[in-house]
């Protein structure tokens, strides 16, 4: 049992799979950054800082006035956290716009290497058929 989970392990197939999971935690890390870190805070620049995060609407319970969503919860109120959920989709839209135009440019770089491949010349393969048939014809001939 030992050895056939070895070879399992060592298929390349569940090694690549680990490392596009590594990769794809680090790169999500990063796309996750970005987002927060450079594109939230030029939108908040062009939209007045609106934050949808901390707004809710109280189903049950209380809240104190003007209250943050934390703040409401922790005083055991049932919210109904409307803004928490526009910003997770207004930041799934920026990270997929991300992601797109980074797969678009990498789609295009490769594109780019493979249009420089086929531009290389090819060397002479020789000559043709027809070429040495005419050549024995010609020293045929004479």
């Amino acid at each position: 049992m030992l050895k056939e989970f070895k070879d399992f392990i060592a298929k390349g197939n569940v090694m690549d799979m680990a490392v596009g999971i590594i990769i794809g935690a680090a790169f999500t890390a990063i796309v996750k950054s970005m987002v927060d870190d450079l594109i939230n805070p030029i939108i908040g620049l062009f939209t007045g800082g609106v934050d949808f995060t901390n707004k809710y609407a109280i189903l049950a319970g209380e809240a104190p006035e003007g209250a943050s969503l934390e703040a409401a919860r922790e005083a055991g109120a049932s919210v109904f956290a409307y803004g928490s959920f526009i910003m997770a989709v207004i930041n799934f839209l920026i990270i997929a716009y991300v992601v797109f135009m980074l797969v678009r440019s990498v789609n295009k770089a490769k594109a780019a290497m493979e249009e420089e491949k086929v531009a290389e010349p090819e060397a002479p393969a020789g000559p043709s058929e027809l070429d040495i048939l005419v050549e024995i014809r010609d020293s045929l001939k004479k």
